[in-house]
């Protein structure tokens, strides 16, 4: 069987399930220690740093001219993407900036009972950087996921990174930056094109926030480079927990289970929570059913059965227990009553109400964004957003009469941390004829 039923009246089922949760990851010290010298020998030597890593890593030779992507040949990536293809890209961006729109937040200000004007100022990042995996699968979804929310945010400018391949950068990618706004691509992929992003180099801008998932490589230098950078997250492998009744297709829950698992890291996370031992058994038919017709049905069945699990429980409200301490990614209310059950749900990246709204729905075309938290950090991280590419600033103007109404309670509190300096700077506002209260005239 590609997938195990467990209980949670097993004895041993804390155990097992805190097996199936853990993710040790392959971000080992080692991983950590070589991300860290590439990301230093590219802040040292910049472009040439890139070329040398380019040809090691992926065995493609550049010169530093050729690191970026002409006009031209983004312009020929559109004309080599079918229509269908094309037209099924901007209806997606349409669908992910009408939603990103509803994010978008604004100034403000108010006058308070002191006479203060209190107020933030919301403006957006400069300059993003968009990173986008290379590898065995192309992710134009990822483009149009992470570059829309910049660009409706009101980011200046967007820079997109991709490792290079022999056969050229994948069409249908170059036609997703397009379409999503991207200003410029770079053909420079893994820990190199990360440093590229937060450094700067002749070639390539430094920007303000660098987004996008990766390798376990592009992970640690994210993390080594962060200060110098804002980053989004530290991502996992993709994860899914379905809840369900009876009243849910056993194929429909199969098919979901597997979608997830077909990511391509290894480590990717399945789980069924269900009251119903009949719809287990169903649904675990079902896997082997349909697991025959999928191609990469190699790569699924191992991570079903490494990291995935058919789980009976007592009743719905133990699923949804377990579902919030789990904190999934993706979550999946196959019930009778979903939106019943979703006001118990505190933890997860995002919902998926009802037997017609799978998870995949939500990877493309649903609107929401599919970057969304992993590995139990949907507790306290959300998805992907528009508040992501901007950053919020106080702004405080007080007048005279303003201030001391205030001033006692503020040399009250200073004094109380030590910090007499504070003090004299609202006391000497008020000095009696103190030469600070005159303003110097020429």
């Amino acid at each position: 069987m590609p997938v195990r039923i467990l209980s949670t009246t097993q004895p041993d089922f804390a155990r097992r399930f805190a097996t199936l949760r853990h993710y040790g990851g392959d971000a080992t010290a080692a991983v950590d220690t070589q991300a860290r010298q590439i990301v230093e020998a590219v802040r040292q030597r910049g472009d040439r740093a890139l070329v040398d890593f380019t040809r090691r890593y992926d065995r493609v030779t550049l010169r530093p001219a050729q690191l970026r992507v002409s006009a031209e040949e983004i312009h020929d990536a559109i004309r080599a993407v079918s229509p269908g293809a094309l037209r099924a890209l901007r209806l997606a961006a349409r669908r992910i900036a009408a939603f990103h729109r509803r994010q978008v937040s604004r100034s403000w200000s108010y006058r308070d009972p002191a006479g203060l004007q209190l107020g933030q100022s919301v403006t957006p990042l400069h300059r993003v950087g968009l990173y986008v995996p290379g590898g065995h699968a192309a992710y134009p979804s990822s483009v149009l996921m992470n570059a829309i929310p910049a660009r409706v945010a009101g980011v200046r400018e967007v820079v997109m990174v991709s490792p290079p391949s022999p056969t050229g950068t994948n069409p249908a990618v170059l036609a997703a930056a397009a379409i999503a706004g991207v200003d410029t691509v770079f053909r420079v992929g893994g820990a190199h094109a990360v440093a590229a992003l937060a450094y700067g180099t002749a070639t390539i801008p430094r920007v303000d926030k660098i987004v996008g998932p990766g390798n376990a490589y592009v992970q640690a230098a994210k993390k080594a480079v962060y200060g110098a950078v804002d980053i989004d997250a530290i991502a996992g492998p993709s994860e899914v927990v379905v809840i369900a009744d009876t009243s849910a297709a056993p194929a429909y829950v199969a098919a979901d289970l597997m979608a997830q698992a077909e990511h391509g890291s290894g480590d990717e996370c399945a789980v069924l929570l269900t009251p119903s031992r009949r719809l287990a058994a169903a649904v675990q038919a079902e896997i082997e059913v349909q697991l025959v017709a999928l191609p990469r049905r190699q790569d699924i069945a191992r991570v079903l059965q490494r990291r995935g699990a058919l789980i009976i429980v007592r009743n719905l409200a133990e699923a949804v227990a377990l579902a919030n301490d789990i904190a999934p990614e993706h979550l999946e209310l196959m019930v009778t009553q979903p939106q019943r059950w979703a006001r118990q749900i505190r933890n997860a990246g995002a919902v998926f109400l009802g037997s017609y709204a799978p998870a995949a729905l939500g990877d493309y075309v649903a609107g929401p964004n599919h970057v969304l938290p992993t590995g139990g950090t949907a507790r306290f991280f959300s998805p992907l957003g528009v508040y992501d590419f901007v950053k919020r600033t106080s702004i405080v103007s007080a007048t005279r009469a303003g201030l001391r109404g205030l001033a006692p309670t503020v040399v009250r509190l200073a004094t109380l941390e030590g910090y007499d300096a504070h003090a004299a700077a609202v006391r000497c506002r008020f000095a009696a004829n103190s030469r600070r209260t005159r303003t110097a005239k020429a």
